[in-house]
């Protein structure tokens, strides 16, 4: 990556003008607005108070000490602006360069070795086995999805793995929806089908509860996951494999440790002792284990089972969690940043101008799987994934059926089957002459390849922050790049024949990369619409 040999540059060149060795992650390098460069630092602000010197000077230092490390060649311009920003200008002989590189890596332009020997799992959806998924299950199952495949991308050895809480409350309230007594709390069509389906039949309310939990999660929740939503899990761990073993083995080592008390008659983890806000129950009055009992065994499960790293991705009634799980993992001897939780925010769909309503309990709720029956699945995943997590979201029903450029996913598949509509009316022109790269001068075609150079940075970006949105946004623009050189430059050029076999050939490399990117986005790449 060429950002990559950027950052190497200026690190040996600090080491060698002030004996100062900064870590490669501490160089942040950016994209300049244009007509800056096509790289941007500002590790001399960084470094003024380290060097005792005015960032502008220490900016000047590095620009020259990297001119005379690369000997020209790199950059046409490496210049100084204040108040201490340095800005890369690329020549264009390793612009071009880089789409014979990304033509001989195909598939495999994008593979990086950030994550070798290193072991992740993304535990996502996640939902209670109490009925259909809905529209925030989809926002984190696709989101989870697409992180998994980025992380893979970045070398990581991934696996996903969905957690199935079959114990506690909402088992007993499942058990007393479907038997329609008073403590109901579930509503809908498929509480009564399972009404009907185990009429008469007996049993221990968690048993005959967990039976029923069983029965929606093959009936409804695994297809739709696997049939609608097209994701696959390593691993679907019940709820139930840690009681009552693991999760007592756990309270006893807390109580071994001293990080228990007992007060209010229930028993209580230290949770402060480890940073967050307040101690958390582990056993109530009633002698019923909390769900942090159980997601505290489950975290030191996760460990013994060799990951690295453990990403949790949480909807947004989660939030309170994620200071007690990070204060139990520092308890328990695991670094906390070894455990990362992404908190999913409020989705609401909108038609008309107007919100859907959306209730569970009410049986009201919007299914995932009805969404995707209305919109199609890769509408339905880009545009949750268009959206940071952080954010609410709202879901533009109308948008999403339309079948015009508005709509980003037609957008950027449309872009697909014109690359693909230029390649198959050209094959007998690409054959006929070699390629001279050198033709490639127009400010149309450099931004394109400038656009195709930045996939891999944008993987390894993801792979560090999670935010799974980068990539919707860079095929967004890749594309908008894309139709500004179609429109810009004539592809098949008949009075130029060397012109049009350069041309073609950057078209065919936009072809792999936008591939690749539609690929781990999980949407389908159409050769022809």
């Amino acid at each position: 990556m060429i950002r990559a040999e950027i950052k190497k540059l200026i690190q040996e060149a600090i080491r060698s003008h002030w004996d100062v060795d900064l870590e490669l992650a501490e160089i942040k390098i950016d994209y300049p607005p244009e007509g800056f460069g096509d790289y941007s630092t500002n590790v001399a602000m960084s470094l003024a108070k380290t060097a005792k010197s005015n960032p502008m000077e220490i900016a000047e230092d590095i620009a020259s000490e990297i001119l005379k490390q690369v000997q020209g060649g790199m950059f046409i311009e490496i210049k100084v602006v204040k108040p201490g920003f340095i800005n890369f200008y690329l020549a264009p002989e390793i612009i071009r360069q880089a789409i014979v590189d990304i033509n001989k890596e195909k598939d495999n332009f994008g593979n990086l070795d950030i994550g070798k020997g290193k072991k992740v799992q993304v535990e996502f959806i996640s939902a209670n086995p109490t009925g259909p998924l809905t529209l925030g299950n989809g926002r984190g199952g696709f989101y989870g999805d697409v992180l998994a495949n980025i992380l893979a991308k970045a070398g990581f050895n991934v696996e996903r793995e969905y957690y199935v809480n079959d114990v506690g409350e909402q088992i007993r309230s499942l058990y007393h929806s479907v038997n329609k007594d008073e403590l109901a709390k579930y509503k809908g069509k498929y509480i009564d089908a399972l009404s009907y389906l185990l009429k008469g039949e007996g049993g221990e309310v968690i048993t005959m509860g967990r039976a029923m939990a069983d029965i929606i999660i093959e009936t409804i929740i695994k297809p739709t996951i696997e049939k609608k939503m097209k994701i696959k899990f390593n691993r679907w761990f019940f709820e139930s494999e840690l009681h009552p073993e693991k999760v007592d083995e756990i309270i006893e080592y807390l109580k071994e440790k001293n990080l228990t008390e007992r007060k209010e008659n229930a028993l209580w983890f230290k949770a402060t002792q480890f940073g967050d806000d307040k101690d958390r129950v582990l056993i109530k009055a009633d002698g019923e284990k909390t769900y942090l009992a159980s997601d505290v065994a489950y975290l030191k499960n996760k460990f013994e089972r060799g990951f690295d790293k453990l990403i949790y991705i949480w909807g947004a009634d989660h939030h309170g969690y994620v200071s007690r799980l990070k204060a139990a993992a520092k308890a328990l001897g695991y670094n906390p940043d070894d455990v990362e939780i992404m908190i999913m925010q409020l989705v609401r769909l909108m038609s008309n101008g107007k919100e859907v309503r959306m209730s569970k309990r009410e049986g009201t709720y919007v299914e995932i799987e009805k969404l995707i029956d209305e919109v199609g699945l890769d509408v339905a995943r880009f545009f949750f994934l268009m959206y940071s997590p952080d954010t609410h979201m709202n879901f533009d029903l109308d948008l999403a059926k339309e079948r015009s450029q508005k709509n980003p996913v037609y957008y950027v598949q449309y872009a697909y089957a014109r690359i693909c509509s230029i390649l198959d009316k050209s094959k007998n022109e690409r054959e006929k002459t070699g390629k001279n790269l050198g033709l490639l001068n127009h400010d149309s075609e450099l931004k394109l390849i400038k656009q195709l150079i930045k996939f891999p940075e944008v993987i390894e970006d993801i792979a560090h922050d999670y935010q799974v949105h980068s990539l919707s946004h860079y095929a967004l623009d890749l594309v908008k790049i894309f139709h500004k050189f179609y429109e810009s430059c004539r592809v098949i050029d008949e009075k130029n024949p060397d012109l049009t076999q350069a041309r073609l050939f950057l078209v065919e490399v936009t072809k792999i990369v936008l591939k690749n990117t539609l690929d781990l986005m999980g949407i389908f790449a159409p050769e022809k619409m």
